[in-house]
């Protein structure tokens, strides 16, 4: 929720101490080179010396004859092309031997440690041949050769060449299965439009899963044909008292579509028995008292709770997993179970029970928020970690029993924690989540009695109390969801922190030409294509320095003037309130 203008000013005028002791201000750097700025960062990079292959006008796209997946995958990776290159790139299928001046994807010939969703990458001066074993494979070495290319080519318009992908041989795969990212649509309502442009934005870091957080006590957003107040009512308001909205079938069959497209599976989120106040307004029959509480707009926690005890509760939950499997076609449900401090544990455990095998009827696994480990789970029940401590009990028994688990503590991977006590949106009940925290944690040795094989992957959670558009999601996901995204694709042998934060900040002329309103982290040498750091005449920003108005200052390779009486601001990351004003690059 954002504050009030006057509240923003008082903020500053006061002169508060917002960034914390020790941060260092770094410069902004020159062009990384491509092989060089890989996120995330390949199992293996071996270039070829003075060897470059030039993406022209007759470049053509060629796939593994016969394949329609393959197909979609060129399809794909000329769209993202044509716009900037002006370049026609036609996709045909590949002959036997791959034509010179074509990018080939080809689901034949690549090394078995590739896997299901790995690549091999081979740019000579003559062609680019990405093999994999499954399109899901052809998919992920596309990504890396946008990367490969200048950060322009992600623009929408024509931009100026030359285009070029440096030669070399990657060898690449991931080191979990899953990679994941959740968008809370239930506090503040998302159109279709803002998750396709958050997916198109996951899928160029590797990520695979959009776990979709479609209820909670502010709203509901998925049409339910068997309960229909929980849309027309439930889902007619959100935090702050806004009009709300929901996706009816066909939209949330689109998402499903638009994700698949880009090799990302949905899984719906149904959160219970707590969190359900939006469930419990539109049907009274749902309460033990059988008397329907008003609709909430607040972000108060844990008073709202199923009735346990009512068969008609278990009917509205089968009811709604049945229809939301029909629309779902990957192969997880989740049923959240967080926060449900109005339902006594021997409630809790009874509800639990009685719904796991309600979700095994529609051919779904579950996936809930680490919570409903206090229960007896199957060893196909996946519990979500979402803590802030290194150890749970039921996650531990959960998996000895053999499940395993998905790791998003709330103090490394909530994306929506402030980064500092200056970010204009976001939480801090977990602590503050630079940049350098949120990539500075090994998912394979955090939590005790899960062990690198008992991870399934990790999952970057954004809670959208304070998240009303597109650019605050993007403000509060980048650069912390490549740092996860790294986390979740490369072997751990390559973290480093040092040369993640130069690769990261050669993503910045990308992010600039998507329009991506990321956060200029000072932790990170922004890449400012190519200007040098230092050139500005004027000193360095500085965190705990006060300016009044009219005083200018470099910070990131830019020029910025304070609009007012400022401490802590940091220029770039608080555009929105007009603090500073970007005077432009060095």
């Amino acid at each position: 929720m954002k504050k009030p203008f006057a509240r923003r000013l008082g903020r500053a005028l006061a002169v508060l101490a917002l960034v914390g002791a020790g941060t260092q201000v770094t410069p902004a750097a020159a062009a990384t080179p491509a092989l060089q700025s890989i996120v995330p960062v390949p199992v293996s990079v071996t270039p070829a010396a003075g060897v470059a292959f030039p993406l022209v006008s007759t470049t053509s796209i060629v796939t593994e004859a016969g394949s329609a997946p393959a197909r979609q995958v060129g399809d794909y990776l000329a769209g993202v092309l044509r716009p900037s290159t002006g370049f026609p790139l036609p996709v045909s299928d590949a002959p036997a031997s791959v034509p010179s001046g074509s990018i080939a994807l080809l689901l034949s010939g690549a090394p078995a440690a590739v896997g299901a969703q790995g690549y091999q990458l081979v740019s000579t001066a003559s062609s680019v041949t990405v093999r994999a074993t499954t399109a899901d494979g052809l998919f992920a070495g596309v990504q890396t050769l946008r990367q490969l290319l200048p950060g322009r080519v992600e623009s929408a318009s024509p931009q100026p060449g030359p285009w070029s992908v440096p030669g070399a041989t990657i060898l690449d795969y991931p080191r979990f299965a899953y990679r994941g990212a959740m968008l809370d649509v239930a506090r503040h309502f998302h159109p279709v439009s803002t998750v396709k442009k958050y997916l198109d934005q996951l899928a160029q870091y590797k990520i695979n899963n959009l776990h979709l957080h479609l209820s909670d006590d502010q709203g509901w957003r998925i049409q339910i044909d068997s309960w229909p107040r929980l849309t027309t009512y439930g889902g007619s308001t959100q935090v702050g008292g806004g009009p709300g909205g929901y996706y009816t079938k066909a939209q949330y069959t689109e998402i499903v579509n638009y994700a698949a497209a880009r090799h990302i599976t949905v899984i719906p989120e149904i959160d219970m028995p707590g969190h359900v106040n939006a469930a419990l307004a539109s049907y009274a029959e749902l309460n033990c008292n059988g008397v329907a509480p008003a609709l909430r707009t607040d972000i108060a926690v844990g008073y709202s709770s199923l009735c346990i005890s009512k068969d008609i509760t278990y009917q509205f939950v089968a009811d709604v997993l049945r229809e939301l499997a029909a629309l779902t076609p990957g192969p997880y449900i989740h049923i959240g179970g967080d926060e449900a401090s109005s339902t006594s544990a021997a409630d809790y455990l009874t509800f639990v029970n009685k719904v796991l095998p309600l979700v095994a009827a529609t051919g779904k696994s579950v996936v809930g928020w680490h919570d409903i480990a206090k229960a007896s789970l199957p060893a196909s029940a996946t519990p979500q970690f979402w803590g802030t401590s290194t150890s749970d009990a039921g996650v531990s028994t959960a998996v000895s029993r053999g499940s395993k688990v998905i790791l998003s503590p709330a103090n490394k991977a909530y994306l929506d924690m402030k980064y500092n006590s200056a970010t204009p949106i976001g939480l801090s009940w977990a602590g503050y989540i630079e940049v350098q925290d949120a990539y500075g944690w090994n998912p394979g040795a955090y939590l005790s009695g899960a062990g690198e094989s008992a991870v399934r992957g990790v999952e970057s959670p954004l809670w959208t109390e304070t998240v009303v558009t597109p650019s605050d999601i993007e403000y509060l996901a980048f650069p912390r969801l490549a740092a996860h995204a790294e986390l979740g694709w490369s072997p751990w042998s390559t973290h480093d922190w040092t040369t993640f934060r130069t690769r990261l900040g050669a993503q910045a002329p990308r992010w600039v030409a998507q329009g991506i309103n990321f956060y200029r982290s000072s932790q990170v040498p922004w890449d400012t294509g190519g200007t040098n750091p230092g050139t500005c005449a004027d000193p360095a920003w500085s965190a705990s320095q006060v300016y009044t108005g009219g005083n200018v200052v470099s910070h990131n390779g830019h020029k910025w003037t304070a609009k007012w009486w400022t401490q802590g601001e940091e220029p770039g990351t608080t555009g929105q309130w007009g603090v500073w004003t970007d005077n432009g690059a060095c």
